[in-house]
């Protein structure tokens, strides 16, 4: 079986937490995870939008585009107002080959907002959970239409962020919207992970591996303290420097024949945790447990020829 190894830009610049950014350049962004091991890089705010200027700075990286974030707002929002946001986007994407679009559902959601608690988060009906998985669908076999494919993305302060509130959004959507599994965000969220993946894995297109600090996370009053506060006060990290078991969760995703992308997506502060050294640590860990579980990780970067 084969894997790919990328990281996610959020441990040197944090999109939400402008302080909790590195002052580097996207060059030596991508030197530095390259450098690590890492193959891909998904999309960061200091990407550029146009491929005629994005392809020269992969290849001279060795590093190609292994996704990126859509702020999607279909809980609230029309169908045609993000088919006209994301269709730049699935251009720009099918031009430098990126093999999906992930999708964050930023309606109704308090992720972004550090004055609301977490507790505060938006809960969807039965009835609106249904209606919003068919809408998801319908958005998604749209954009695989135009040749782009998404890849859905359960977190933290969002609509679909409990284990169950994805267990009822996979239930009432279709396999026209794959899923990302995100380890991190469903142990910060009290689910298990190794059930979620048995329960799902037909449909995970992609993969972060965020690893989380569990006992910052315990320490959480949820009533006061938000997303943000969360990850400022360090709740996530890099595979190998957390709490979750990455040998296992590695291994569940061998078991059911995964071949794709593993993401490191890890947003720290910098200063505390150097972005190189996390992307060091997080690659051998990552490499370690691949091994076990009988991957071969892609070494090759950016396409040649």
């Amino acid at each position: 079986m084969k894997a790919k190894l990328g990281m996610s830009p959020i441990a040197w610049w944090n999109d939400d937490l402008v302080e909790l950014s590195d002052d580097v350049s996207l060059e030596e962004c991508l030197r530095q995870s390259r450098s690590a091991g890492f193959t891909g890089m998904e999309k960061g705010r200091r990407f550029p939008d146009d491929p005629a200027v994005m392809l020269p700075i992969l290849r001279a990286a060795d590093v190609t585009l292994c996704g990126g974030w859509f702020s999607g707002t279909l809980v609230n929002e029309e169908l045609a107002a993000n088919k006209d946001r994301i269709a730049p986007m699935i251009e720009l994407f099918k031009a430098v080959d990126a093999p999906c679009i992930v999708y964050g559902e930023v309606g109704r959601s308090i992720q972004g907002d550090r004055s609301k608690p977490l507790a505060t988060k938006a809960k969807l009906s039965a009835d609106e959970m249904k209606a919003y998985a068919r809408t998801l669908t319908e958005f998604g076999e749209w954009c695989a239409e135009q040749g782009m494919p998404l890849s859905y993305h359960h977190h933290m302060a969002a609509v679909v962020e409990t284990e169950a509130e994805l267990d009822a959004f996979m239930a009432a959507s279709g396999p026209g919207i794959p899923l990302l599994f995100d380890a991190g965000h469903m142990a910060f969220a009290g689910g298990d992970v190794l059930r979620v993946i048995d329960n799902h894995h037909a449909r995970i297109s992609h993969v972060h591996v965020k690893d989380v600090r569990m006992n910052v996370i315990n320490g959480l009053d949820r009533t006061r303290q938000s997303f943000l506060d969360a990850v400022a006060l360090g709740a996530f990290t890099v595979p190998g420097d957390g709490s979750l078991d990455f040998g296992a969760i590695v291994q569940k995703f061998a078991d059911y024949g995964y071949e794709g992308w593993f993401v490191v997506e890890a947003e720290q502060d910098p200063t505390i945790n150097t972005p190189l050294k996390m992307a060091q640590v997080g690659h051998k860990e990552l490499m370690r447990v691949m091994t076990a579980a009988g991957y071969t990780v892609e070494t090759q970067g950016f396409p040649k020829g």
